[in-house]
C-alpha cells in the first residue's frame, strides 16, 4: 500500500531532536558518538540470511583479485580529488587534482555529446559503501580512517538546504548513492559522523524531489530543461531508504521509502503478471527490484514480493543472453519481435556489466533468501562468470570497463569517459562477493557459490567453518573441509545446478550420500560434523547449445557448465550443431574448448572471463 506523505509530514516524522540537531547546522554537525542500539523492526525474517563481511574470506582466485585490485584501487585514490567537486560548490578551498569525466562539475554538453561533468560527484557515496565493506571485510584501519575522512570532509561542503543539488540534473540519482554509503560508513566502519549526515542529507534533498516515484515517461511529460534531466531515478531509492530505518529505526526513512515505491506504473502491474519492462532503462528498473524486496522485508507487503519475482521471470524469459546479461544498449525490448538477435549485429553495448552485475548479484541474493529456491544462485553464477570476472579492472585515472560485448564481431573496450557509473558499482559488487557465496538458515549453511574461499561462525561456545577448495568452473570438482571445535549436528546444503545432469555425485568422506542429489535443488546433508569430515561435489559439465532468441534460432551460444563458450575469429564463424556439440577441450589455463567450424576450421572457443583483446563472436550461426 502507497502512502502519501508531504514534505511538511516528512520533517514532523523525523522527530524533534532530529529536527532541531539539523535545522539551521550550516556545515557544523554534531558528532554521534557510537552507533545507535535503536534497530526499526521488519516484518518478515527471510529463512537465509547472508553471513557477515568477516565471517568469510576469499582464496587465491579471480573473486578474490577482483576484491583486492578494487580495495587497493579505491583506498589509494586522493581524499582531496574525491571531495573536490563538493568544495568547489560549497565555496570552499578545493585543492587536488579534478577528478575527470563524468565526476568533474563543469563541461557538460547533450547538443554537443559530451558527458564530462554528467553527474558531478555521482559516485562519490558509491566508494564509501565499498570501502565500508572491504573495512568490514579485513578491518584494516587505514580504510577505516579514510572513510572517516571522507565522510567528515563531506559534512564540511553540506549546508542545512544542500546547495549542491540546486539545478543538479539527477537529485535522486546522486543522493540514493551518497545514502548508500553514509549507511553502510554508519552500519559497517561505525563512522561517528555518518548517521547525522545522511539524517541532514536527507533532510534537505526532499526539497528537490518529485512527490512521488516518476517514471522516466512521466518525467518527460513534465517541464524540463533538456532530455538529460529526465533520467533521474526515483524509482531506486526505497532499498536504501528502507535499509536506514531498520539501522536507525527512525520512521521517517520508512515512510520515504514507501512514498517511492513505483507501484502505480512498475510493480502494480508486474504484480499482477503483466509485463511491464519494456522499453524502461535496463539496469535500474532492476535495481529497482530491490526495492520491491525490501518494502517486502520491512512492510511484508506480498505484492512487492510478487512484484520482484515476477519481474524477475520476466527478465531470464524476454530479455536475457545466454551470458546471463541483459538489456543491450541499456534497454529492454518487447518480448517476441527478436530483439536480442537483432542486437548481434546492432549493437557493441550489449550487457552494462559491473552495474548490471551488482543489480542483478543484489535481487537473486534477495529472492533466494526469501525462497531458498537453488534457481537465483543459478543466475547469479552465469552472471558472474560469464560477465563481471570479464571486466577489466578500473584505472587510476578513472578509464573503466563498461559494456559486454554480444555483437557477431565483439571486442573488450574501455568506457570513453572516465569515472562512469560503473566505477561506482564495481567495488561494491566485489565486496559483496563474500555475502553472496555462503548463507545461513536455522538449521545450517548454504554453500551458494563455488570458489576457493572458506566461512566461519559461532554457535554457542563452538566455532566452526567450511573451507572450499576447487577450480570451478575450469573444473568439475568441489571439495568442502568441515572444521569445528567439537562435533556439532547441523545441515549443509550445497547448491546443485540445473544443468548438472545427469548425475551429479556428492560423497561425504569419500562415501556417495544415499538420497539422489537432483540438480536444480540444494543437496542437503544433516548429521554430526567434527572437525577434518569432507564434502566432494562432482559435476557433470554436459556441452549445450542456446538460441538467443525464437526468432534468431540459427544464432547460437555453447554452453560447458555455467560457461559460454565464445568463438575467437576475426568473423562470425558457421557450424554444423552436432559439430559444435562434439568440441574438445584442450585441458589450458584459459579453459579453451576447439571446435571444427562448417567449413573444416578449426576454431578455438574460450570463456569471456579468458579472452582479453581477442576479437570474439558470443554467439555463432548454425547452418540451417
Amino acid at each position: 500500500m502507497r502512502t502519501d506523505v508531504s514534505r511538511r509530514t516528512f520533517l514532523q516524522a523525523a522527530g524533534v531532536t532530529a529536527a532541531s540537531t539539523l535545522a539551521g547546522s550550516g556545515r557544523a554537525v554534531r558528532a554521534w558518538a557510537s552507533p545507535s542500539p535503536d534497530r526499526g523492526s521488519v516484518a518478515i525474517t527471510p529463512p537465509l540470511t547472508t553471513f557477515s563481511y568477516s565471517d568469510v574470506e576469499l582464496l587465491a582466485g579471480p573473486m578474490k583479485r577482483q576484491f583486492e585490485e578494487n580495495h587497493a584501487r579505491f583506498l589509494n585514490l586522493e581524499d582531496d580529488r574525491l571531495l573536490k567537486v563538493f568544495r568547489q560548490q560549497a565555496g570552499l578551498p578545493a585543492p587536488g587534482e579534478d577528478m575527470g569525466g563524468w565526476y568533474d562539475g563543469t563541461g557538460f554538453s547533450l547538443i554537443r555529446n559530451d558527458f564530462h561533468a554528467f553527474i558531478p560527484g555521482h559516485s562519490f557515496g558509491q566508494y564509501v559503501s565499498a570501502l565500508a565493506r572491504c573495512y568490514a571485510v579485513t578491518g584494516d584501519q587505514r580504510t577505516r580512517a579514510k572513510i572517516i575522512r571522507l565522510v567528515k570532509g563531506y559534512a564540511e561542503t553540506l549546508d542545512a538546504k544542500a546547495t549542491f543539488f540546486v539545478d543538479y540534473r539527477l537529485p535522486a540519482y546522486t543522493y540514493d548513492k551518497l545514502s548508500c554509503g553514509l549507511i553502510d560508513a554508519h552500519e559497517f566502519a561505525h563512522d561517528p559522523m555518518a548517521r547525522e549526515v545522511h539524517e541532514k542529507l536527507t533532510h534537505a534533498i526532499v526539497a528537490y524531489l518529485p512527490e512521488k516515484a516518476l517514471s522516466r515517461q512521466e518525467q518527460r511529460s513534465r517541464p524540463h530543461k533538456d532530455t538529460s534531466y529526465t533520467w533521474d531515478e526515483t524509482y531506486t531509492l526505497p532499498e536504501n531508504l528502507f535499509l536506514a530505518y531498520q539501522r536507525s529505526g527512525d520512521v521517517f526513512y520508512r515512510e520515504m521509502a514507501k512514498k517511492y515505491l513505483e507501484d502505480d506504473t512498475y510493480f502494480n502491474p508486474l504484480a499482477e503478471g503483466n509485463n511491464v519492462l519494456p522499453f524502461e532503462h535496463a539496469y535500474s528498473h532492476v535495481n529497482a527490484f530491490s526495492s520491491a524486496m525490501q518494502a517486502y522485508i520491512t512492510l511484508g507487503s506480498v505484492k512487492h514480493l510478487r512484484a520482484a519475482k515476477n519481474g524477475f521471470e520476466m527478465l531470464l524469459t524476454t530479455q536475457s543472453f545466454a551470458t546471463g546479461g541483459w538489456g543491450p544498449d541499456e534497454s529492454f525490448g518487447e518480448p517476441g519481435r527478436g530483439q536480442l538477435g537483432d542486437s548481434l549485429s546492432s549493437t557493441h553495448a550489449s550487457f552494462e556489466t559491473p552495474c548490471g552485475s551488482y543489480g542483478h548479484f543484489k535481487i537473486t541474493r534477495y529472492l533466494l533468501c526469501a525462497t531458498k529456491d537453488s534457481s537465483y544462485g543459478d543466475s547469479m553464477e552465469r552472471v558472474l562468470y560469464n560477465t563481471i570476472l570479464g571486466a577489466w579492472p578500473i584505472q587510476a585515472d578513472g578509464t573503466s570497463f563498461y559494456y559486454s560485448d554480444y555483437n557477431i564481431s565483439g571486442k573488450k573496450v574501455w568506457y570513453g569517459q572516465k569515472w562512469p557509473c560503473c566505477s561506482g558499482t564495481f567495488p561494491q559488487l566485489a565486496a559483496d562477493y563474500h555475502v553472496s557465496t555462503y548463507l545461513r538458515s536455522s538449521d545450517g549453511v548454504y554453500v551458494n557459490l563455488f570458489t576457493p574461499s572458506r566461512v566461519q561462525w559461532s554457535d554457542g561456545s563452538g566455532r566452526y567453518g567450511l573451507r572450499q577448495e576447487t577450480r570451478y568452473p575450469f573444473d568439475n570438482k568441489i571439495q568442502i573441509q568441515v572444521s569445528g571445535s567439537q562435533a556439532k549436528e547441523y545441515t549443509v546444503y550445497v547448491r546443485v545446478p540445473a544443468w548438472a545432469r545427469p548425475d551429479p555425485v556428492l560423497s561425504v568422506n569419500g562415501n556417495r550420500v544415499s538420497d539422489p542429489v537432483q540438480p536444480g535443488s540444494f543437496a542437503a546433508t544433516r548429521r554430526s560434523w567434527k572437525d577434518g569430515d569432507r564434502i566432494e561435489l562432482e559435476l557433470p559439465m554436459p556441452l549445450r547449445v542456446v538460441e538467443v532468441d525464437a526468432n534468431h534460432p540459427n544464432m547460437a551460444g555453447l554452453m560447458q557448465g555455467p560457461f559460454v563458450l565464445m568463438a575467437i575469429a576475426d568473423s562470425q564463424p558457421t557450424f554444423e550443431r552436432a559439430a559444435l556439440l562434439q568440441a574438445q577441450p584442450t585441458n589450458n589455463a584459459t579453459g579453451d574448448w576447439l571446435a571444427v567450424a562448417a567449413n573444416g576450421s578449426s576454431v578455438t572457443m574460450r570463456p569471456f572471463m579468458s579472452i582479453d583483446g581477442e576479437t570474439y563472436s558470443a554467439y555463432v550461426r548454425l547452418v540451417s
